[in-house]
């Protein structure tokens, strides 16, 4: 009696085991069965923005599913992160984020409502960028060491916009006041769009911006770039001279995007992911419109993309004290 009692346990035990890996299999072969939703933290019209619905459309396609795209901004991105990190870990909610919102913010502020490590799973970079170093076209500096000399002849200094804290161009405006010693002031946005209206309304002096941002200003001559920071000059814009090629080396800071699941997140949904995203991204359609907008494409598999994690936590954490940047 003992023995059949022990049997049927063992029977029901191995059944309740097999059940589990036939769900967990029929999960991941129907994934995904219902919209995906994309929350990226930033205002609409961003050059993040602009690539995640293109990308998104993409990925609708080749999975038989709707994308919607979920602008979440404010907070300093920390809105849309908190509410990915919340979300159900199975891959129906995902994050659109950025060197900041895992990298630098771990250094800028003294306390995150998240761990950027333990709370997420990295899926894949998407893009990179540059930032060019923009004036208002009546600007009187036509080069960065008169823009350099005037914020030191100019009461209260020079203005300079960016997309907010912990963002590239607040990053780059520290970095460009502590290697030269000019008086540069912050004034930090909600979003790229609104930190480029500012400049080239002339209500603010300059922006460290991407190229996809500020290409509409250029074009029409309302704002004109002095240099790029970056170790190359941009295809794009072959005419505009690094800063190192200006007199000012060391200012420079690519910036990278990626997309995030919860923590927890199966891994074979994780695979599926990688593998439709970073198709949708080398879509000809998609690339072309990314590249046209002065970026680099990166499709990393999560174990490289969270090796990049880990490396520019570091790296970017060590530029975010040496400027003394914070944000609380």
């Amino acid at each position: 009696m003992q023995l059949s009692f022990r049997l049927a346990s063992v029977v029901l035990w191995l059944t309740a085991g097999l059940a589990v890996v036939g769900s967990s299999g029929a999960t991941a072969q129907s994934f995904p069965s219902k919209p995906i939703t994309i929350v990226v933290p930033f205002p609409p019209a961003g050059s993040t923005d602009r690539a995640m619905r293109a990308i998104g459309q993409k990925l609708a396609e080749s999975l038989g599913q709707p994308v919607i795209i979920d602008n979440k901004p404010g907070g300093n991105g920390f809105i849309g992160t908190m509410a990915v990190k919340q979300a159900n870990p199975d891959g129906y909610t995902l994050l659109a984020g950025h060197a900041a919102t895992h990298a630098i913010n771990s250094a800028l502020f003294s306390k995150l409502p998240y761990d950027p490590v333990r709370d997420f799973q990295p899926i894949t970079t998407v893009m990179s960028f540059p930032s060019l170093l923009v004036v208002p076209a009546d600007s009187p500096s036509k080069t960065v060491a008169e823009l350099v000399a005037l914020s030191r002849t100019r009461s209260g200094g020079l203005t300079y916009s960016s997309q907010g804290v912990g963002t590239a161009g607040h990053l780059l405006g520290a970095m460009l006041q502590a290697q030269t010693g000019g008086n540069f002031v912050h004034v930090p946005m909600k979003g790229a769009a609104a930190a480029t209206t500012e400049v080239v309304a002339g209500r603010v002096d300059l922006l460290f911006s991407s190229y996809g941002t500020a290409a509409p200003f250029l074009r029409d001559n309302r704002l004109r770039a002095l240099a790029i920071a970056s170790a190359q000059r941009s295809p794009i814009l072959p005419e505009v001279p690094t800063l190192a090629e200006v007199g000012f080396p060391g200012i420079e800071l690519d910036y990278w995007f990626g997309v995030f699941a919860p923590a927890g997140t199966p891994d074979v949904v994780v695979q599926r992911l990688y593998q439709e995203i970073s198709t949708a991204v080398r879509h000809p359609e998609v690339a072309k419109g990314l590249l046209a907008e002065g970026v680099q494409i990166m499709t990393l598999s999560p174990t490289q993309f969270a090796k990049l994690i880990a490396e520019d936590t570091q790296r970017l954490g060590k530029i975010v004290r040496d400027v003394g940047a914070k944000a609380d």
